[in-house]
């Protein structure tokens, strides 16, 4: 028989294995808090390093850099497969007829023998992105990184290296957050897989191409089996703090993508790390991840924030495009001036050429938002959006809820300023150089429509890059400023107004 000590020692050892057991069980479960529906996955919280950092870059970067053809060089295959038109014409003038060169054989031109993820990461970062990363898998299926579910990737084929993850040891290194992106949702219909004239329907080509099918089919659990793992397999090999997604998760069945979500958050959950997905309208309800606006922005201060990508060229040619040209340094920081000012991020795209070099110009304009951030990035880095974006008589068209109302050809005066606050510290930012003054008519008094700004509320008026005080007055049409005699940038120009309590 038990002594009654024996039966005490029991009963205590039983009590603290319960009791660990219970610790554990709440461990795990904070540790895993989504759970794989809407109602658990829809209150996600933008990470702070994001809402501090505004700015970061990815690359388009794939076989398609091969023929580097136009506007939309992602496309250029898609449009050749299922149409006739130019981008056919020039295929076959170029290569030969697309029933003897198939896309599959654009892979050994892609050699990225110059590639160097160190040179790409420390330019991203010259150029003042906080978070950057690759295209991991465009809509062609060839993917960036060493994946078990395709041999149809770089690592094996092409530049026989595996590109996401010494890109992302190579950022990681600098202290930014790792960006990857995923387009193969929209892999099931890129190309025409049920023309057995071509290539892409010959079923020793699926990996690359995709499951052969009928027209207009639904995809096929073995087809949304391989989106989702790739997507997990990326998270479990290259931890990345961000994963943006193209339009095509509106092909993907509710079941998935809340299956790869909640694996993704609880991933970061157990790492104690915070981490964003992007989507486009209508492809995730609200608040399960953050909203993009392709090629766009908002044309007002939104109170919900969201995040913009766009590119450095001049169309959307995304990867690179031969003869395409670029935009102005200038234009992109004014842009992102104006994204920040009413809630948003942007997420900048660069493609590189097939032997895996940056284009000179694109490095250019990198180089230039960077000189312009080590004067200004005070006025963007860590601030907020004011009551009000700002003023000006430069107006945004109002877009489409998917984004697409940027505009390469806007030009925004010295009448144009856009407004962020950090502290007690306010930024107007005037997006030309406004002559020998700067009328501020928003921050006028209008009695009981707008307090602006109580004169006695300002301390010092300066000029970032500058730094000396500046003379001014608070009018009725406005806060009325001197210009410094010397401009400390060649465009957007900060000025940065400190504030205290007015009594």
């Amino acid at each position: 028989m038990n002594s009654p000590l024996k039966i005490l020692h029991l009963v205590l050892g039983l009590g603290a294995l319960a009791t660990f057991n219970v610790g554990a069980t709440e461990a795990k479960a904070a540790d895993q808090p989504c759970q794989p529906s809407w109602n658990s996955l829809n209150h996600r919280q933008t990470p702070q390093w994001l809402r501090d950092g505004k700015f970061g870059i990815y690359t388009h970067w794939g076989v398609y850099s091969v023929p580097a053809q136009g506007p939309n060089g992602t496309w250029f295959a898609n449009h050749a497969y299922k149409t006739n038109g130019v981008e056919r014409k020039y295929w076959e003038a170029t290569y030969g007829p697309l029933d003897k060169f198939g896309y599959k054989d654009f892979i050994p031109r892609f050699t990225g023998e110059k590639f160097n993820a160190d040179e790409w990461a420390e330019l991203f970062q010259k150029a003042g992105a906080r978070f950057a990363g690759p295209v991991a898998v465009h809509h062609d299926g060839f993917c960036m990184w060493d994946t078990k579910y395709s041999d149809w990737n770089a690592a094996k084929m092409g530049p026989k290296r595996d590109i996401v993850g010494e890109l992302a040891a190579a950022i990681k290194k600098r202290d930014m957050k790792f960006v990857t992106a995923f387009h193969h949702a929209e892999n099931w219909f890129y190309f025409p897989t049920w023309n057995t004239n071509y290539d892409c329907g010959d079923p020793r080509y699926s990996g690359l191409y995709g499951p052969i099918h009928e027209k207009n089919a639904l995809p096929t659990k073995a087809f949304l089996d391989d989106w989702k793992g790739k997507i997990i397999e990326v998270v479990d090999k290259y931890d990345p703090d961000f994963v943006w997604f193209d339009f095509g998760l509106n092909l993907i069945t509710d079941a998935y993508k809340q299956e790869m979500l909640t694996y993704y958050y609880n991933q970061a959950a157990a790492k104690h790390k915070e981490v964003v997905i992007t989507y486009k309208a209508h492809n995730l309800p609200p608040g399960a991840g953050l909203r993009d606006l392709e090629v766009g922005q908002e044309a007002e201060l939104t109170y919900n924030d969201w995040i913009t990508d766009t590119s450095v060229d001049n169309g959307q040619g995304w990867g690179y495009v031969k003869g395409l040209g670029f935009k102005t340094a200038g234009n992109l920081v004014d842009n992102l001036v104006d994204r920040v000012s009413k809630n948003g991020y942007l997420l900048l795209n660069v493609g590189p050429k097939p032997d895996g070099t940056i284009p000179d110009e694109a490095r250019e304009l990198l180089l230039g938002m960077g000189k312009w951030l080590q004067v200004n990035g005070e006025a963007i880095y860590g601030t907020t959006p004011w009551e009000i974006a700002g003023e000006g008589p430069t107006k945004l068209g109002k877009g489409t809820e998917y984004g697409f109302n940027e505009r390469n050809d806007l030009r925004y005066t010295g009448q144009d300023i856009r407004f962020t606050v950090k502290n007690n510290a306010l930024y107007a930012t005037v997006l030309d150089w406004p002559g020998a003054k700067v009328l501020i008519k928003s921050l006028a008094p209008k009695g009981e429509n707008w307090a602006g700004l109580y004169t006695s509320e300002i301390a010092a008026v300066t000029m970032l890059g500058d730094g000396k005080k500046l003379k001014w007055e608070m009018t009725k049409e406005g806060l009325s400023v001197e210009t410094p005699k010397t401009k400390p940038c060649d465009f957007a120009y900060v000025f940065k107004i400190e504030r205290r309590r007015p009594f």
